[in-house]
């Protein structure tokens, strides 16, 4: 019996709402979404391994090697002692190949990943206002720790911001009124989870999304973003501005204390010795690295010869995504690392030529799809700084179904009819 014409967009617009739309809210809920494309992938193999790439092929192999180059990096984990278990995350991005190419076939309307935004978005600063003001917790973390909860938190609202400046002006008031609404409390989670990378990463990027937005001529909606921005900041500093203050305080503390008497024993002193060590280790062994397994036993050995603080243990990666891999993975992993964000980079990199030829979409859907998809790897390279973003799964899951779904969206021959629907996108 063969599925009604509809069948599969519909569950494909229903993952693309859920991939942002539960990301936090929801245990493990990044994950829903993404088993739902690869259920859905399964079954429609027989028509999707027929059908080419279309309109983007390119783009399309593109994303396929970036993933499994990525994927064969993860995949070298496996060891004598810890067997196939360490293998889940290259597992990860071999699986979502397959979901790549269902989602050319039936890609996902715009809309659906609009409004799977501001429900994240929103859904996780509601989550962080609990937790901060009924529960009394210190920083807020969600279903995960503080550091992931806060930088994603902010990726969703960063999104809704970008969604809002490029088609402020033709969507409906409550549609704005959604990503308003995702946008400032998108931004509360992140400030409430007192996660300082994801505050570095956003000023960091903020330049480029400015210079994006003023250069195509969406300032009206650019200034009203900004006086979000500026509520959100507003609201966190009521509700918890000493203990904001006191975390800027702290850290720069931490900085001298490092610099001036090698204190390890702080957060922000862990990371700095984190980082000279990964970056020693990466050196000893350029082309290989010492492996994950071998990263945790070379780093005991260090300890006890005093080329470390003891405190380095307590973590099984070095607090930043490219120095990590440079000592688990040697060069060649950084490589991966960078063909992993420079890929969608410029895929979805807005020029004059690109959005010409994408006049036949609702006025700035186009715009509005670039700029998400780019918000991910500028993102994921600022919290990658301070973070081994990439070493959890909610940082993993994220991206990669996000990019794909955003990929889809834009470029997919099915994608190019105009979205119809009542959020006029």
């Amino acid at each position: 019996m063969k599925a009604h014409p509809l069948f599969w967009p519909q569950l494909t617009a229903v993952a693309a709402f859920m991939v942002p739309g539960l990301a936090l809210w929801l245990p493990s809920g990044y994950s829903w979404g993404a088993v739902l494309l690869l259920l859905c992938s399964l079954a429609t193999v027989g028509t999707w391994w027929r059908r080419p790439a279309g309109a983007a092929r390119t783009g399309a192999w593109a994303l396929v090697a970036a993933i499994t180059l990525m994927g064969l990096v993860w995949a070298l984990d496996v060891d004598a002692g810890h067997g196939l278990r360490h293998l889940d995350r290259a597992s990860k991005y071999l699986l979502a190949v397959p979901c790549l190419f269902y989602l050319l076939v039936y890609p996902p309307p715009a809309r659906a990943l609009w409004w799977g935004l501001a429900v994240g978005a929103t859904g996780s600063g509601l989550l962080a206002l609990y937790q901060a003001d009924v529960l009394g917790v210190g920083r807020v973390a969600g279903f995960t720790n503080a550091i992931q909860y806060g930088n994603l938190s902010l990726a969703l609202g960063v999104m809704c911001g970008l969604v809002l400046c490029a088609m402020g002006g033709v969507l409906r008031r409550w549609a704005v009124a959604g990503l308003a609404l995702g946008l400032l409390l998108g931004l509360l989670g992140s400030l409430l989870s007192m996660s300082r990378g994801g505050w570095l990463a956003l000023g960091l990027s903020l330049p480029l999304w400015l210079a994006l937005l003023w250069r195509w001529g969406h300032r009206r909606t650019l200034w009203r973003a900004a006086g979000l921005c500026a509520l959100a900041a507003a609201a966190a500093l009521v509700l918890q501005g000493p203990e904001l203050s006191q975390r800027w305080g702290t850290a720069r503390a931490e900085v001298l204390d490092y610099a001036r008497h090698g204190q390890a024993g702080s957060s922000v002193g862990q990371r700095l010795d984190h980082w000279r060590l990964a970056w020693a280790m990466g050196r000893d062994k350029p082309w290989t690295g010492w492996g994950r397994t071998g990263y945790v036993l070379e780093k005991q050995r260090r300890v006890a010869a005093g080329q470390a603080h003891p405190f380095v243990l307590q973590f099984d990666h070095g607090h930043n995504e490219a120095l990590d891999l440079f000592a688990k993975r040697g060069l060649p992993g950084v490589l991966a690392l960078l063909v992993l964000y420079a890929v969608p980079w410029a895929i979805f990199w807005p020029t004059r030529r690109r959005l010409a030829a994408d006049l036949h979409r609702p006025e700035g859907t186009a715009l509005a799809l670039r700029l998400v998809g780019l918000a991910l790897p500028v993102l994921y390279l600022g919290f990658g700084l301070t973070q081994a973003f990439l070493a959890h799964n909610s940082g993993n899951m994220f991206y990669l179904f996000m990019v794909m779904l955003v990929f889809a969206a834009l470029y997919a021959p099915c994608a190019h009819a105009p979205d119809r629907g009542r959020l006029r996108t």
